[in-house]
């Protein structure tokens, strides 16, 4: 009985200390997991972009075109041009994150700066070139409809005949393509011919569905 019981309670001694081993191990393994959570997270806000519409004493800015044309603006206004055959729109933002931001795409819109929710990818149209805003500085978006015959190209110009607001969603991401976000810009009329910019809201992007956008897109081009 004596032997039984030695080599019952040696057992019993092994299981109780592996027992405690594997609890330690997972505890471990939580707290590390939660710890490079909390790093990447820190990692992500070190790199997040964040778009605002510009200052009223911000400088004068000239945005080029692909076709030679040229719009300027300064501080807090936009600019907006109507040819038979172009619509030049381009106005200054600033962008009020820790990360560079890359302008990807945009896309005119019908929507109110209220709580319609932002337009769908399948809508923006990608731009000639990525726009880079450094972190706490001064840039600006710019894009053109180029065919008159798209019902945007009419709804814009109308906008623009009729003195309306013109409301602009931006595409845009960090500077490794993640963090992918949509802001939403609205250019308001002011006094005879100026377009005053104004941002109202921000909505995050599933990484995924921007990447399959991308993909489309420079597929279609």
């Amino acid at each position: 009985m004596s032997v039984m019981n030695a080599e019952t309670i040696a057992s019993l001694t092994t299981a109780a200390g592996t027992l405690v081993l594997a609890v330690a191990t997972y505890s471990s393994t939580r707290s590390a997991n939660r710890a490079s959570r909390v790093a990447e997270q820190a990692l992500l806000v070190g790199l997040r972009p964040v778009l605002m519409h510009a200052r009223l004493d911000d400088p004068k800015q000239k945005v080029g075109f692909a076709d030679q044309h040229w719009l300027r603006f300064e501080g807090a206004s936009g600019a907006v041009e109507v040819t038979e055959d172009v619509i030049y729109l381009a106005a200054p933002i600033r962008n009020v994150g820790t990360g560079i931001a890359v302008l990807q795409g945009w896309t005119s819109s019908e929507r109110t700066m209220g709580t319609q929710d932002h337009a769908e990818l399948e809508e923006f149209t990608m731009l000639t070139r990525d726009i880079y805003i450094p972190a706490g500085d001064l840039g600006f978006w710019q894009g053109a409809i180029r065919d008159p015959k798209l019902p945007e190209f009419q709804r814009v110009a109308s906008a623009v005949a009729e003195r309306r607001p013109i409301v602009i969603d931006i595409l845009y991401a960090d500077l490794h393509g993640s963090q992918q976000t949509i802001t939403r810009l609205s250019l308001t009329p002011t006094g005879e011919d100026q377009w005053m910019g104004s941002v109202g809201r921000h909505w995050q992007v599933e990484a995924a569905a921007t990447t399959r956008w991308l993909r489309r897109r420079h597929e279609a081009s």
